[in-house]
């Protein structure tokens, strides 16, 4: 990996004003399997794809029940995930010992988002490699937020994190009205779906095998389907045709002509950034006699 005089440690600003370390943790949330999340009026759905490590292993778990009211699916490395779920669960935990009901999730990310900010200012341990997309529901209704390694997070309407993921996001921004608007549970998870399968190569299909869904909502605990639970929704987005979208154009590429290309996991991973610094040193030589 590329090493540069800025890296070497998470305390460590480089003069653009830039934490490298954190840079390279949210870099390894692009490298994890896609994740979507979307909530509507009463639910929020959460869907991830589920990535195996050899034929002979079996699938890793991207979706982690915290409490009857949240979950998260998570993108990037899944120890670390683990241990962000056993202190969120532990956190619920504690709330409905001491205050007998569930815990406000505002309350919850803004714990979780100390928790992860401290690991970004001391050199002592190092950032989280792992992003997360919590849902929720609570007496302010249903919640998706985005958290980053950098302890940043965000309320959404819907988003998508992982490989590939700006496909995913294209479609959630072409469709915002229309899963916003649904009514039913069902629908919600079918936008899902299609925006996971925004993510796949060409040459690859959903499966029941592949796919893993959350759903929590209004008298709706937070529940996990897979499998074949999910054999029947994943049918129908399979019958349905296949329009790969390419990423929103920016303004400036629309200005300038230059046209966006798809994603492509055929290519290797970016390098990492790069800080270029020029110093302005002068070189004294003594003046002649």
């Amino acid at each position: 990996m590329f090493r540069n005089q800025y890296d070497y440690d998470v305390t460590i600003w480089s003069p653009q004003g830039r934490l490298h370390q954190i840079e390279y943790a949210m870099e390894a949330v692009k490298q994890g399997s896609a994740v979507v999340g979307m909530k509507n009026s009463s639910h929020a759905v959460v869907a991830a794809i589920k990535r195996m490590p050899s034929e002979l292993a079996s699938y890793q778990k991207k979706l982690f029940g915290i409490d009857d009211h949240c979950g998260v699916g998570i993108a990037g490395l899944t120890a670390d995930a683990r241990t962000i779920n056993t202190f969120l669960q532990t956190e619920c935990l504690n709330h409905r010992y001491a205050y007998s009901k569930p815990m406000p999730l505002s309350r919850l990310v803004g714990t979780l988002g100390n928790k992860m900010q401290v690991s970004t200012q001391e050199e002592s341990g190092r950032p989280y490699g792992v992003g997360l997309l919590l849902i929720g529901y609570d007496h302010k209704g249903p919640h998706l937020i985005q958290i980053d390694p950098s302890a940043n997070y965000y309320e959404c309407k819907g988003m998508s994190i992982g490989a590939r993921s700006q496909s995913a996001r294209t479609y959630l921004e072409r469709h915002v009205e229309a899963y916003l608007g649904s009514q039913s549970v069902e629908d919600l998870v079918r936008h899902a779906l299609r925006a996971l399968r925004d993510t796949l190569a060409n040459d690859q299909e959903l499966s029941n095998k592949l796919v893993s869904v959350a759903v929590v909502g209004k008298d709706h605990p937070f529940r996990v389907y897979d499998d074949e639970s999910v054999q029947k929704l994943v049918d129908e987005i399979i019958k349905e045709p296949r329009n790969p979208a390419r990423p929103a154009q920016s303004g400036f590429a629309l200005d300038t002509g230059v046209e966006n290309m798809d994603e492509d996991v055929s290519r290797p991973p970016p390098p990492d950034p790069e800080a270029t610094v020029a110093l302005g040193v002068a070189e004294h030589r003594p003046e002649n006699p």
